[in-house]
Order: structure tokens, then C-alpha cells, then sequence
């Protein structure tokens, strides 16, 4: 079975369905026009899958020839509340943006659901399709959990990628794998430093909060220097998000 072959026949379709899910960005675990995308094309492929799994998850099933283990692949949906202004002539319009890639990792789990099932009788084990909500928050993977989505049949692995230049060592055309972390899950913060104002003249009766913040951001280091173990990676990013709702 020529594997390349194969996926450069659905390589256009890759593309228009990446293109098509980039014009309907939608937010968090609610993604209605997206998980309805998604469902529609795997209903033109036949395979069967299961809709509402942590609220608006998918989860489809290819069951290979042979008996085997389930490896299941896993996709994010979501996206970000960004506006977008690249004036492509794709671009969304709904005040959304797929900023991050996951309408490619949809269209790449679609592409490859679509080789797959047409391969199935050659397949030992079974193959799960994830397609997953609020990746970027408030959290989607474990309401699909709770829902049964490594179950019936169980997953014995989870497999999953992200598009793009990520590291220095990465580049276009290179697929890099890691057995082990690649990336660090995240924890959020939001901290309100507040001065006093004063006239530049007299910065004593003031109460300056951008010294306090250079104090702040150089002081939070010290979690990862001093209050993590040096066998544990950790980082502690600061950074400004301003959305307008």
C-alpha cells in the first residue's frame, strides 16, 4: 500500500476543508457549525460516529479487518476570539479566528479518516477519530472523557500532532516526533498591579506600578529557579490578551 499516494489523492480535499472550517471559527466547548462540518463529512465516508461527546465533540470509529488494539487520533476544533485581518479570501468574518491551526488538524484527521476507511480491511485494531472542543479552554478533553470517548472499544494509545514551525529545529516539510513532553499544559494567572499617580518631579509621592511590575515579572522567575525541582521542566510566561467582547 503506497501510503503517499494514497494521501496526495486527498490532499485537495484537505485543503478545501481546511478552508472551509478557517471561514466558521467558533470558541470553546459550543461549536455548533463545526462539529456539523465535521459530522457531514464523515457521513459522506461512511463511517459511523457518535455527536454531543463533551457537548459538541465527535467521535468516529473505524474497525480494521483484523483484530488489534485502538489507536485513537485526536484533532482540536476550536478557536480563538481574535479578529482576523490577513485578507485572505477564505478569512472568517464571524469575529473568530483559527489562529492556532486546528482547522488544519481537523482537516488532517479528516484526510486521514477518509485513506483509513478506505483501507479498513487491511487494518488490525480499530482506529478512533477525536475531533475535540475548547482545546484552548475552558477544557475539552475531559468532558469527552467523561463521556465515554476511549471506551467501547478502549483506546490503548492517543495520538495527536500540531501544525507549524514550533521550535528553532523544526522546519517546513519536517515532521519532528517526541516520545516523551513536547509542550507544557498551562495553569492561568491575572494579576492587577495598581499605583498612585503622581507628577514625574516627585516620584516619591507616588506609587509607581511600572517599577512594581519590572519587581513583579522579575520575582515570578523564581518559581521556576527556586520553588520547582531542576528534574521538572517548568515555565512561567507573562503576557497582555485584550479582548473586547
Amino acid at each position: 500500500m503506497d501510503i503517499l499516494k494514497l494521501i496526495k489523492e486527498v490532499e485537495k480535499d484537505i485543503i478545501n476543508w481546511r478552508r472551509d472550517l478557517h471561514q466558521i471559527p467558533e470558541v470553546g466547548l459550543d461549536l455548533p457549525q463545526t462539529s456539523a462540518y465535521v459530522a457531514k463529512q464523515l457521513k459522506e465516508m461512511g463511517i459511523p460516529y457518535k455527536e454531543k461527546i463533551g457537548i459538541s465533540g465527535i467521535v468516529g470509529l473505524i474497525e480494521g479487518g483484523h483484530p488489534g488494539k485502538t489507536i485513537a487520533l485526536r484533532a482540536d476544533m476550536d478557536a480563538l476570539p481574535i479578529k482576523e485581518e490577513t485578507g485572505l479570501p477564505f478569512a472568517s468574518v464571524n469575529g473568530n479566528m483559527h489562529a492556532c491551526g486546528h482547522d488544519a488538524h481537523t482537516a488532517i484527521l479528516l484526510g486521514v479518516a477518509k485513506v483509513l476507511n478506505e483501507n479498513k480491511y487491511k487494518l488490525k485494531g480499530n482506529v478512533k477519530l477525536i475531533f475535540q472542543p475548547a482545546e484552548e479552554g475552558p477544557g475539552g478533553a475531559k468532558p469527552m472523557i467523561d463521556d465515554g470517548a476511549l471506551e467501547n472499544p478502549k483506546v490503548d494509545a492517543v495520538m495527536g500532532l500540531h501544525v507549524g514551525n514550533l521550535t528553532d529545529n523544526s522546519k517546513e516539510g519536517i515532521i519532528m516526533v517526541s516520545y516523551d513532553s513536547m509542550m507544557a499544559c498551562l495553569d492561568r494567572f491575572k494579576v492587577k498591579l495598581i499605583g498612585k499617580g503622581c507628577h514625574g518631579a516627585y516620584p516619591e509621592t507616588g506609587i509607581d506600578p511600572v517599577a512594581m511590575a519590572g519587581y513583579f515579572l522579575t520575582n515570578l522567575q523564581t518559581i521556576v529557579s527556586r520553588e520547582t525541582s531542576a528534574t521538572d521542566p517548568a515555565v512561567v510566561t507573562v503576557m497582555y490578551l485584550d479582548i473586547h467582547h
